[in-house]
C-alpha cells in the first residue's frame, strides 16, 4: 500500500520534513516514489504540490495522521471533494 508520509532531513535538533509517497514497508528515510511537498515545524512553513497529492489520493494512497493534519490545514481535502463531484 502507498502512504503519504514524512521523510526527515536536516541537522540534529533542526529537523525539516519532506512529504513523500512511499510504500508502507519501506524505511522512513528510504527512496520515495515521489516527493510532494515540504514541512518545517520550527517555522510552521508548508509547501505542497497539490495536484500531485490529489492524484495520489485518487489512486488510493493513505496519509499518515500528521500528513492528514497538514493537508486538512491546507484545504486539500476540500479541493479533492470538488474534483470528485465535478
Amino acid at each position: 500500500m502507498i502512504k503519504l508520509r514524512l521523510k526527515r532531513f536536516g541537522k540534529k535538533r533542526e529537523a525539516s520534513y519532506r512529504i513523500v509517497a512511499m510504500n508502507n514497508s519501506d524505511r522512513r528515510d528510504g527512496r520515495p516514489l515521489e516527493e510532494l511537498g515540504f514541512y518545517n515545524p520550527r517555522k510552521d512553513e508548508v509547501e505542497l504540490n497539490v495536484p500531485g497529492i490529489i492524484k495520489r489520493l485518487k489512486e488510493g494512497a493513505q496519509p499518515t495522521d500528521t500528513v492528514r493534519d497538514i493537508l486538512r490545514r491546507a484545504n486539500v481535502f476540500d479541493q479533492l471533494k470538488a474534483e470528485i463531484q465535478a
